[in-house]
């Protein structure tokens, strides 16, 4: 006999009666772990192309969370998290940029498709060599493409600029007598650390649903391993001040992580966060061995092929739901997320938190520079267990690849802007999905959800058909 299993294309909520007015009111807040807090249910994946410093700080200025992925070095690694840490939150950490050489069309394109007045000019080494402002750009006589960022650009040496260490007041007296709405923030070798504006200077008041540690710093996660320096790693990763670890092990359910989890646990008092894992049992032995959340998926990420190459692996909904059972600490659901919808039966069943991955890989945040192919722009994305990542490993640890089985692609993807509007989109939806559930908090949709399962005739009625979408 057969277990039938389910995915989230497999199901509907159905609508409950619904009190609600108005879907303003509706709180999404979450334990990502006990005595963590997000105000978005919504953390980023620890993929080397989808987090590291600069998207875990957006995530956790607009309510979510970020953990910074463990392959780098020790070093490394800490940096990132320190960066985070003492982030300024009115300093833009990843403003625009465009090399010196580009042409003028090009600059105008990004400005005007970003919705930017300047970009902050760069060199063969990333180091800071003026501003470019649209209407010096459109200034120009003749057409565009017969000019450089260097013909209209406002030089290094006319660009007042600060360094990282800089207050806000002292920012903002520096702009109210110079005059001047944009302050390039430099680090010690000329490259960008981010970008003052009027409107950062403004931005801690817009964003009070922030994810805080108790000293009122940004909160973050960093992946370590299970084998190796991973407890150095931890060691180092505590000064630095992570808020959480996560345990980057593709089979959670398994001797190595759960040993690697009770020697974390025995040394340090910082919460840990295991996984992953696909099965009640597996879910269960991780609590048991002390984790204070559990990572639930195998195999349903977009670039995913565990369950293709292994032939393990439980379709994402099943996989959330017996975990979710037999478990009182909180579930992450790891992969499979398409769409807000899915986002909103994964909290249903009773996962606290989703993580994504390829829905955040595409954006400004993420690591890695933008690709053009054919006019079009992409972003890397690959998984952990592909033979890149796999080869990148190797290099820093030693070890020899040449026998390891790849369960991962890589890939490109439509470049998307910043996160800011991924994040807003889908929250957009999870919040409609609560209303009708008639769910004002998540323990009134944990309460209310109803799970139908759907026919391949009902998945075609329940997305656009029959016209040709514009």
């Amino acid at each position: 006999m057969f277990k039938r299993a389910y995915t989230f294309d497999d199901v509907l909520l159905t609508p409950q009666y619904s009190t609600l007015k108005t879907r303003k009111g509706i709180d999404t807040s979450t334990e990502l772990v006990s005595g963590l807090r997000l105000k978005t249910p919504i953390v980023a994946s620890n993929m080397d192309t989808v987090c590291e410093s600069d998207m875990a700080i957006r995530m956790a200025e607009i309510g979510g969370i970020g953990i910074i992925h463990r392959y780098l070095s020790v070093e490394d690694q800490v940096a990132e998290v320190e960066r985070v840490k003492t982030h300024l939150n009115f300093i833009l950490s990843n403003p625009y940029t465009i090399h010196l050489h580009s042409s003028l069309e090009e600059a105008v394109d990004i400005m005007v498709e970003q919705n930017v007045s300047s970009l902050l000019v760069i060199n063969s080494k990333s180091q800071f060599s003026g501003i470019l402002g649209l209407k010096d750009a459109t200034y120009v006589p003749g057409t565009l493409d017969n000019y450089k960022v260097t013909d209209a650009m406002v030089a290094l040496e006319d660009v007042i600029t600060v360094s990282p260490t800089v207050t806000k007041s002292e920012a903002l007296n520096l702009m109210q007598n110079q005059r001047i709405g944009k302050l390039p923030v430099l680090n010690d070798d000329g490259t960008i650390y981010g970008l003052i504006t009027r409107k950062t200077l403004n931005r801690e008041e817009l964003h009070l649903e922030a994810t805080k540690d108790a000293k009122g710093r940004l909160a973050v996660g960093a992946a370590v391993g299970v084998t190796g320096d991973y407890l150095t790693r931890v060691k180092y990763l505590i000064r630095a001040g992570v808020d959480v670890l996560v345990l980057d092990i593709a089979h959670g359910h398994s001797i190595m992580s759960i040993e690697a989890l009770k020697a974390i646990k025995a040394e340090y008092e910082i919460p840990v966060i295991a996984g992953n894992v696909a099965t009640a049992q597996g879910a269960i032995e991780l609590a048991q061995a002390g984790a204070d959340g559990i990572k639930v998926g195998v195999g349903p990420g977009s670039i995913c092929t565990t369950r293709i190459v292994t032939g393990h692996g439980v379709p994402q909904l099943t996989a959330i739901l017996d975990a979710c059972n037999s478990v009182d600490i909180p579930i992450i659901a790891d992969g499979g997320i398409r769409k807000s919808g899915d986002i909103v039966k994964a909290l249903a069943a009773g996962a606290s938190t989703v993580m994504l991955g390829s829905l955040l890989a595409g954006t400004d945040e993420s690591p890695g520079g933008v690709i053009t192919r054919d006019g079009s722009r992409y972003k890397m994305i690959r998984g952990m267990a592909s033979y890149g990542a796999a080869l990148g490993r190797s290099k820093r640890a030693g070890d020899d690849v040449s026998e390891a089985t790849p369960e991962g692609v890589e890939a490109l993807i439509p470049y998307r802007g910043s996160v800011d509007e991924i994040i807003t989109n889908l929250m957009g939806g999870v919040r409609s999905g609560f209303s009708y559930s008639g769910a004002t908090c998540l323990a009134e949709l944990w309460q209310n959800a109803e799970f139908v399962e759907i026919s391949p005739a009902g998945l075609i009625e329940s997305r656009h058909h029959d016209v040709k979408a514009l």
